[in-house]
């Protein structure tokens, strides 16, 4: 599958953007999908997942309550929806695919990634 991130850029404190993800592929509708984050001088870092049938999500504590992700398989898009964001959440965004049905939270399981789009967020 092949992931193409998009969406990101310059917001002020408090604001929100949202980002997309475009699968394709084949059976890019069988992948459970997860949003990561790498900020400059730190490691890539989970920020939130979604089940492949979209039920379940999981959340980084730093997220929760102001991000929100969801899939539309009809259209092979994922989205994240982030509001109230802060200068901590500046980063660049990536979209990860991983074979089967689990909202995982550890980046090892993901085998297929987008090329990452860039948020910064000023105070």
């Amino acid at each position: 599958v092949q992931l193409q991130a998009s969406g990101g850029g310059l917001v002020q404190a408090g604001g929100s953007l949202r980002l997309s993800c475009a699968a394709s592929g084949r059976t890019s509708s069988s992948y459970a999908i997860g949003w990561f984050r790498q900020a400059p001088g730190k490691e890539r870092e989970f920020v939130a997942a979604i089940r492949l049938t979209g039920r379940t999500t999981e959340y980084a504590d730093s997220v929760k309550g102001r991000f929100t992700i969801s899939r539309d398989n009809a259209n092979h898009t994922m989205y994240l929806q982030m509001n109230s964001l802060k200068s901590e959440d500046t980063a660049v965004y990536y979209c990860a695919a991983r074979r089967g049905t689990i909202a995982s939270k550890d980046i090892s399981q993901y085998a297929y990634w987008g090329q990452g789009t860039k948020v910064t967020v000023s105070s």
